[in-house]
């Protein structure tokens, strides 16, 4: 019902995407720029989020960095926020990973929240994270008001790909009304059943929308540093596809 196949040149299709901006949340050391094709292209059939070290030719980001004092990491996060969301469906996304101690990229959803609720309470579902000092595992994860990492309640589950960094992979979630399956490499690897009936239990039935973004450092990413030598690393997507 809904893709990008990633099938032209240029920067990523603004009818489809939108960016976060800036040092956005986790303690993360990266700044997320907007539109600027050093850090979100699409090229060869792919979406490429590329973290860089430096800021690139943009002496107004420099500028920015130099104020707040930040190390000058640049990234990209694209979302789907006020384009598009999608309540029961299937999330697909074919991609392949960055590599090195320091990357955190990450596909996932988060609700909608017309009704201003927050984080945990709008509902969180990870169809694919990875930190790049765990070199072949990767993570699927869901949070709510009951079950998150803050109260040591969250939903984790890691798996073991031998060839995670040299392949691409396919990660999808399907958001059922009483389960929410994950698939890696259309393998069923887990599933979360409905726990109880009230949205402290199970925000899910709401739309929730897609966030594809390569975090470098932050709370999980960066708890044993980060390796510059590794810089610049690309985060590649193949295609995203809903189906519902």
């Amino acid at each position: 019902m809904w893709s990008d196949e990633f099938n032209y040149e240029g920067l990523p299709d603004n009818s489809k995407w939108g960016y976060e901006k800036g040092y956005v949340r986790n303690g993360e050391k990266q700044f997320y720029n907007v539109s600027n094709l050093e850090n979100s292209r699409v090229k060869n059939g792919n979406l490429i989020i590329e973290a860089r070290k430096d800021a690139g030719n943009d002496s107004g980001l420099w500028q920015e960095l130099f104020e707040a004092k930040k190390q000058p990491y640049t990234s990209a996060s694209l979302t789907t926020r006020n384009l598009n969301s999608w309540t029961h469906a299937r999330i697909e996304v074919r991609a392949k990973l960055p590599k090195g101690v320091g990357v955190w990229p990450a596909i996932w959803l988060l609700g909608a929240d017309k009704g201003g609720k927050g984080w945990p309470a709008k509902g969180e579902i990870d169809l694919m994270e990875y930190v790049g000092y765990k070199k072949n595992k990767v993570h699927v994860a869901l949070h709510t008001t009951k079950r998150n990492h803050q109260n040591k309640k969250g939903v984790n589950k890691e798996f073991k790909l031998d060839n995670l960094l040299t392949d691409y992979h396919t990660y999808a979630v399907e958001k059922h009304p009483n389960i929410i399956k994950f698939y890696i490499d259309d393998k069923l690897v887990f599933n979360y059943e409905k726990e109880g009936d009230s949205a402290d239990y199970w925000p899910f039935d709401e739309p929730m929308y897609l966030i594809i973004n390569l975090a470098i450092g932050g709370s999980w990413g960066g708890k044993h540093g980060i390796d510059d030598a590794i810089f610049p690393q690309q985060f590649l997507i193949d295609y995203v596809r809903v189906y519902q």
